[in-house]
């Protein structure tokens, strides 16, 4: 998750007429979140990524935040069940996305099973550790050990925080940034995960607490050390830099305020190399 940003895929925004029902803060402005994305799009490129377009999908808000109907591993993908009810229209949309970018599917999760990207942290190629949540359940990462034979599937539980309707994925509270450096939220992070981070190595940029909610957590990797956060938390954006992190902000008010989907969420990396 931290090795250099080569191709991506995001999905331009749909329509927002239904965003009580996907559970937005606000209403977006749709001209304003269309810009959000194409600067987005301009900033991801601009580093270096070959980055994919998906259509919008009217039928799901959520579909902008193309980073959890589906995992992708070297091998391929796993098409994932979301928690979310609303949001599993998603995942014939991004299958045909992967398919037509050249990624193979390797498997589909299917009922009981649900379970989300947001939910899932490679520590390294082999070691995937999952969040046990509202999103992610039991069944989900059953499948998952199944679909991913090669992989140690660790599970950690989430914690039940703000409650079943508003979403706690486990990359709300971690962002890896290099082999040995994560941004994250300790007071809610599982006992597990950071036993098993020590055990690695790995240290810690902290989120200070007024800035967690604004999804200061939320960072996506463009390479070691070289970050992309949402504009808003000096702070945190501080605390990055001290540490050697490279820092690059989008301005995401519309696209990601709006709607609780940083950087993480709104791309889903297809490959990285070192």
């Amino acid at each position: 998750m931290t090795a250099t940003l080569r191709r991506v895929l995001v999905r331009r925004p749909g329509s927002v007429e239904r965003w009580r029902e996907f559970g937005w803060r606000e209403r977006p402005d749709p001209a304003r979140m269309v810009e959000e994305h194409e600067a987005l799009v301009a900033l991801l490129r601009g580093a270096g990524a070959d980055v994919v377009v998906g259509e919008p999908l009217d039928s799901a808000l959520d579909a902008v935040y193309v980073h959890d109907p589906a995992a992708v591993t070297e091998r391929g993908a796993v098409l994932l069940r979301p928690g979310k009810e609303s949001r599993r229209v998603e995942v014939d949309a991004i299958e045909r996305d992967l398919r037509a970018a050249g990624v193979d599917v390797l498997a589909r999760l299917e009922a009981p099973a649900t379970a989300e990207g947001g939910d899932m942290l490679w520590v390294d190629d082999r070691t995937l550790v999952v969040g046990r949540g509202y999103r992610t359940n039991d069944a989900g990462i059953a499948a998952l050990r199944e679909a991913l034979p090669e992989v140690d599937v660790l599970a950690v539980d989430l914690p039940h925080w703000h409650g079943r309707d508003e979403v706690m994925h486990l990359l709300s509270l971690i962002s890896p940034l290099a082999a040995d450096l994560a941004v994250v939220y300790p007071p809610l992070l599982p006992v597990r995960l950071v036993e098993l981070l020590d055990e690695r190595g790995v240290s810690f940029v902290e989120v200070h607490d007024d800035e967690f909610e604004t999804m200061a957590c939320n960072v996506l990797a463009l390479g070691p050390r070289r970050a992309l956060a949402l504009d808003g938390n000096p702070e945190t954006r501080r605390r990055l830099e001290a540490a050697g992190v490279d820092v690059l902000v989008y301005s995401g008010e519309e696209l990601s305020r709006k709607g609780d989907g940083g950087p993480t969420c709104l791309t889903r990396p297809l490959s990285r190399s070192a």
